[in-house]
């Protein structure tokens, strides 16, 4: 793999869903992170790329699910997914570019 920006071939976009926006109240950020990415790689890039203290990072392994579309089966891809939890009064805005 040829890595242009590290930071950025780590984390991959974040994740918004309705659990993890009510995180954000916990100073929590949810992210989707590359699969070879450890907890303190995904660290050290989140502080490089948004400027803030990370406390504790989390990482989750999602499985691919197998369903039934058409008739026909297909499945949906696994992911990592890491929970970032941010210094008091720290946030990330992940509606605006970087």
């Amino acid at each position: 793999m040829k890595a242009v920006n590290y930071s950025y071939d780590i984390i991959l976009e974040p994740i918004v869903t309705e659990k993890s926006t009510n995180l954000s109240s916990l100073n929590k950020v949810v992210f989707k992170v590359a699969d070879f990415a450890n907890k303190s790689n995904i660290k050290k890039s989140i502080e490089k790329i948004y400027k803030v203290n990370v406390i504790k990072v989390n990482t989750i392994n999602s499985k691919p699910r197998f369903k039934t579309v058409r008739g026909r089966p297909a499945s949906t891809s696994g992911y990592k997914k890491a929970i970032v939890t941010l210094k008091k009064g720290q946030s990330i805005d992940i509606t605006s570019g970087i």
